[in-house]
């Protein structure tokens, strides 16, 4: 806790710092967690990429402070003011509204992203901003956050506006933040972590795994979603998934069986 009389820049700088750490942090453990799994499970699959994966750390860190500064403002507020609407009493809000309110958050920040993402492959901005994420091709699990900041900024200031007009309790809060965390993780590195019947379902068919976001980063103006094909699919921008990680999961599964 912050004394209540130090001066407003200074608590906003310190909070801002202390998120950006946290943020920073969570990316090193779950980018560094993923990528270990991909050493044991696809041998090789990051060999002769460490400048790559070098400046994906930096990009992503830069990002952190991005994320981080608007983030520890708001938590700021919340903390002295009560600004926001987020509850830390789980009974405040119905006990079906918490599931709800995750699904919404999840929907507005899958919109966000598409628009916006669509929105950055225009030639201009491409050259500007969105080429230093695909300069990752292939992506590794430390490519989710390698960002130009105009990029990270799109994308930074999407739940902290979101926690002023859509009610939400902070557990819930904390696992919307999670499942940003692994899907941006887990839709980079390169290989396809999550089972065949779920990739290859009908509910498959509407979310987005590394299967179907690594076919991006092979082809660039399709699979502009984060976590669902809604809007890919209704505006004609889906084409399905990545031949190379189909190829391989199915190669991968043959050999676990034979």
């Amino acid at each position: 806790m912050l004394p209540h009389d130090l001066p407003v820049p200074f608590a906003l700088l310190i909070v801002s710092l202390a998120v950006t750490v946290i943020v920073a942090l969570r990316y090193l453990l779950a980018s560094g967690l993923f990528a270990l799994a991909t050493a044991r499970v696809r041998p090789g699959l990051y060999a002769g990429r460490g400048e790559q994966i070098a400046r994906e750390v930096r990009w992503s860190l830069l990002s952190a402070a991005i994320y981080g500064a608007p983030a520890g403002i708001v938590l700021w507020g919340w903390n002295h003011f009560g600004w926001t609407m987020i509850s830390a009493d789980f009974a405040a809000l119905p006990w079906w509204y918490h599931p709800l309110s995750v699904l919404i958050y999840l929907l507005v920040q899958d919109t966000c992203f598409y628009w916006s993402h669509r929105w950055m492959h225009q030639p201009r901005l491409f050259r500007i901003a969105h080429a230093v994420h695909h300069q990752s091709r292939p992506p590794t699990a430390w490519t989710a956050m390698s960002f130009h900041p105009i990029e990270a900024l799109t994308g930074a200031i999407v739940v902290p506006v979101l926690v002023f007009f859509v009610p939400i309790n902070v557990a819930m809060l904390g696992l919307v933040l999670t499942v940003a965390t692994v899907m941006g993780v887990t839709n980079h590195m390169g290989w396809e972590m999550f089972p065949r019947w779920l990739v290859h379902s009908a509910l498959g068919k509407w979310l987005i795994t590394a299967s179907h976001h690594e076919r991006h980063h092979e082809e660039y103006l399709c699979n502009f979603g984060l976590y669902f094909r809604i809007w890919d699919r209704l505006c004609g921008t889906d084409k399905g998934l990545s031949r190379r990680i189909v190829a391989e999961a199915g190669h991968a599964r043959g050999a676990a069986t034979s």
